[in-house]
Order: structure tokens, then sequence, then C-alpha cells
């Protein structure tokens, strides 16, 4: 799509979960004739929502929230469809004279917005299901270990009990005969321009102890603010441990606990170690980003005067 709304302003705040995202795009979004975009894989679904930290409801009325709540946890969604449903509210907030901001963590959905992007292989339903048989006779290790071989670099990042992505990833190798890997490094090294040609990216950090404080804070907050009920809704509407969204960061260790393969204690150690890896991964994938400037959680005064003087 072409169009001069391409070349409007539009900000971007990326950080590690628990920085202080949510707060900082708030108060950015009072300052400035902000709407919000989440850059979230996990706040697109409807009913997860202790556990993906969505903004509360008083504070979507407050600010335009976009892409939350938009899928069910059973439908399928990707980084591909993300950009493909970013660009219509960019265009659409454009269109209102208003300004995009894109906040969030997930670094892949960011990537597929701004550059070229892999459209993916189609799903073959009989190659899934014939990948899923040793999922279920010899569980995930043997996914992991059959994806080491014929892509060792999207084994080294996924994660062994990410069966969904374990599966995604056997089933564009064995589709196109190239590894996930390798479509991704294609993508990157296009030479085709940015989609957005006017971006100011903002990046909140902080020491790594601070960082994983904050960490286990989040995590007592989701367990006590009812995440184990939150899941066990999920449950009972019919959504099966399987799915990918059940299986991210707080409803996979939860679902464990449910089922009683964890005690309460492992769960939340767990919980918590599983969070802080998460961060540093998201802190792999934004220190790609070179024209990302980079502020102190604590600073916000210095982000507010930047904006205002770029705006202007």
């Amino acid at each position: 799509m072409t169009g001069s709304w391409r070349d409007l302003p539009v900000l971007i705040l990326v950080g590690p979960t628990a920085i202080g995202k949510t707060d900082l795009s708030l108060q950015i979004a009072r300052r400035f004739p902000c709407e919000i975009i989440s850059v979230d894989s996990m706040q697109v679904y409807r009913y997860l929502d202790i556990g993906t930290a969505k903004a509360s409801s008083a504070e979507r009325d407050e600010v335009v929230h976009h892409l939350i709540d938009i899928v069910d946890p059973d439908e399928a969604y990707d980084a591909a469809r993300f950009a493909v449903d970013a660009r219509k509210v960019l265009e659409a907030i454009a269109g209102r004279g208003k300004i995009a901001l894109l906040t969030g963590g997930s670094g892949l959905y960011l990537r597929a917005l701004l550059e070229p992007f892999f459209p993916g292989v189609p799903v073959d339903d009989d190659l899934r299901n014939r990948l899923k048989k040793p999922l279920f006779e010899e569980g995930n290790s043997k996914l992991h270990k059959e994806l080491s071989l014929c892509d060792r670099v999207s084994a080294e990042r996924i994660h062994p009990n990410d069966s969904h992505r374990l599966l995604r990833a056997l089933e564009i190798y064995s589709a196109s005969g190239i590894p996930w890997s390798e479509h991704l490094r294609r993508q990157r090294s296009s030479s085709d321009q940015r989609f957005l040609k006017n971006t100011l990216m903002l990046g909140l950090t902080c020491e790594r102890q601070v960082l994983y404080q904050r960490i286990d804070q989040r995590c007592r907050l989701m367990l006590d603010n009812g995440l184990e009920a939150e899941v066990s809704s999920l449950l009972g509407m019919g959504y099966g441990s399987d799915l990918k969204p059940m299986q991210a960061i707080g409803y996979r260790h939860m679902l464990e606990y449910i089922a009683g393969r964890w005690g309460w204690d492992d769960m939340v150690r767990l919980l918590a170690r599983d969070t802080r890896r998460y961060a540093k991964r998201q802190y792999t994938w934004f220190s790609a980003m070179t024209d990302i400037q980079w502020f102190e959680k604590d600073d916000p005064d210095n982000v507010l005067r930047l904006i205002a003087g770029w705006l202007r």
C-alpha cells in the first residue's frame, strides 16, 4: 500500500517485560494526541488478561488501544497477520489526525511490521498431524532434537517446551526444504526500504538486577490477581493446554501446577526464572535494532522532551 500516511510520524516504545512500558505509553498518550497499538503476541487473545498484563479497562477507556482482544485462544495468529492488521490500524489512526504509538515487547512482531516479511508456508493439516505424532508419543524433546538436525539456529532460539513453534519450524522445513532461520535471514537482508518512513524508536532499560526484582514482583502480582482462576476458566471454556497461547509464559506454568506435575513453590520459581530468560531474549532482539534510543525507566521527562522536539 502506498500513500502519504506512511510518511507521518509514528512513535515506537519497546523494552523487556516488566520494565514499565504501559505506564510510560499512557504518559506519552496523555501528553500527545496518540492512539496506542499493542505489539504483543499474547495480548491479541481474548480471555488472557492477567498473565499478559494487559492495560486495564480504565486505561483503555482513557486512551484508545488497538490489537488487544481481537482473536480467540484457538484461532491462528502470527507475526505476518499482525503486520497486516497493524498497517490497517496505522492508516486509520493517520486518517483521524492522531499519532500512532506502537508499544510492546514482541520483537518479531515489530520487525514484521517495519521490514519486508517472510509470508510463511501455508499450514498443511496432514503434515502437521504427522509431525504431532512423535510429539504425543515421545514429547517435545523428540521434536527439538529433530529440529536441531535440520535447523540448528531455530532450535537454539526456540524453547524445548514451545511445541507450537517447534511444530511450525519443522513444518516450514518439511514443506519448503528451507530452514525457518534461513527464511528469516533472507528477509532481514532484503534491500527493500522500511515500510514506515518516519519513526522515533525509544527503548526502556534499567540495571539487570533491578529488572529481575520487577519481574519477581510482576509474577507475584499475577498470582495474587488470580492467574490460577484465569487458567482454570480457560480450561473450563474448552481451550486445551496444547494451544499456542496456553503455552505462553505464565499459562504453561500454571497448567503444570493445576495438573499436579509441579508444586506451588516450584511453579513460582520456574515462572520467575523463565520470565527472566524471556527478558534476556527480548534484549537480544532489540539490540539488533540500532536506531533505538535507550532511556532509563525512571527518566520519563527526557523521553517526553525528546518526543516533543522530534514532533516539532
